[in-house]
């Protein structure tokens, strides 16, 4: 029983300071000393408790004692530094520049021992006990301007208006490269030079004597362009005669095949003649050979008849006329018979008198002997 007993005093001890220390957090509490705190992730927090760092990253969130705390808060995310300068050129004329400087905290660490960053746990909102945040960008700001500086004053005034870009990349590659940058744990992300201006005044000249330039450009364009159009106006005409005198050449030697080809139709032609001329002279020839055979064949044709005529002749030489009539008149009919009757009355005609013929015997005699009697 004696165990028992000083266990159960034991558990009521314990319940005891239990519920003495939730009394004392909750008046703690209620007096603000026991506080929560919670971070976006773009800022690195360093929570510093009796002088030693207890944690630290991005984005914490965590219950601190306010009386042995301390927040050092360093934002890691991008942020935009804006500048405008006056510089004067190597020509010496004045410039305006406007740009802008885009860098974050790569180490918060650097960052933290070189600048304050620590909050006022004071108060409710982030607000830092120094403006040590507000002067890192002025620094960056200061370190661009001596190098954009010391670049535009070796430049003329149209050479610096047209070399943003050129200034823009040199100022970065310098403040990147900068010790104090560096240790400030700062990364530069971008350097951009906005504008380079002159003051107005020289702008209105650069502006008159560019559009000067310009109405010379357009000038010198409008000459090339008629140049280019007489060229072009040129060319096209040659390449006219140059057709015409290919045209030429093709009709003349066509002109000359024609003529040749004309040329040996003639003398295809001449040779044909010739052919012709040569086979007619043959032909002539032949026909003279034929016709002076005929001729001699009709030559002794006719001389073999004039032999016989003359034989035949011989004879009749000896025998009496009167014979030879009458041998001639034995064969002829009544018309050749009264022919010759009449030729004879013909002969003897201034021995006869008075000679009656009527109608009807030259009737018979044209008629003939096989002709009809008229009815």
């Amino acid at each position: 029983m004696d165990w028992l007993s000083s266990q159960a005093v034991i558990v009521v001890i314990f319940a005891l300071v239990i519920l003495y220390v939730l009394v004392w957090l909750i008046k703690k509490l209620s007096h603000g000393m026991v506080r929560f705190a919670k971070f976006e992730p773009s800022y690195y927090v360093f929570r510093y408790k009796r002088e030693k760092i207890a944690a630290q990253g991005e984005g914490l969130s965590f219950f601190y004692f306010v009386p042995t705390t301390s927040l050092v808060v360093v934002p890691v995310g991008s942020a935009d530094a804006p500048f405008m300068l006056s510089e004067t050129s190597a020509d010496f004329q004045e410039l305006t520049i406007q740009g802008q400087i885009t860098y974050r905290i790569s180490d918060p660490a650097k960052a933290a021992k070189m600048l304050n960053y620590t909050i006022n746990l004071d108060r409710h909102e982030q607000i830092y006990l120094s403006d040590d945040p507000q002067k890192l960008p002025e620094r960056l700001v200061n370190l661009a301007l001596v190098v954009i500086k010391g670049t535009i004053k070796n430049l003329t005034l149209k050479k610096a208006i047209v070399s943003s870009d050129e200034v823009a990349q040199k100022a970065q590659h310098v403040l990147a490269e900068n010790e104090m940058v560096k240790a400030l744990g700062v990364e530069i992300l971008a350097l951009s030079v906005a504008a380079i201006k002159p003051n107005p005044e020289t702008a209105k000249a650069l502006e008159a004597e560019t559009r000067e330039e310009i109405l010379k450009d357009s000038d010198q364009a409008i000459f090339q362009r008629r140049n280019y159009a007489v060229e072009q106006e040129r060319i096209i005409r040659e390449s006219e005669l140059n057709t015409e005198i290919a045209i030429e050449n093709k009709n003349r030697e066509i002109q000359e095949t024609r003529m040749e080809t004309e040329r040996l139709a003639m003398k295809k032609e001449l040779e044909m003649a010739q052919e012709r001329l040569a086979f007619q002279v043959q032909q002539e020839e032949r026909n003279q050979a034929l016709v002076d055979l005929k001729t001699r064949n009709d030559r002794a044709e006719a001389d073999t008849k004039a032999y016989a005529l003359k034989v035949v002749m011989d004879v009749y030489e000896t025998v009496n006329p009167e014979i030879l009539k009458s041998l001639t008149n034995a064969g002829l009919d009544s018309g050749h018979l009264l022919a010759l009757a009449f030729q004879g009355i013909a002969e003897r005609a201034e021995k006869i008198g008075n000679l009656n013929i009527t109608p009807d015997l030259l009737q018979s005699i044209i008629a003939g002997p096989h002709s009809k009697p008229a009815k």
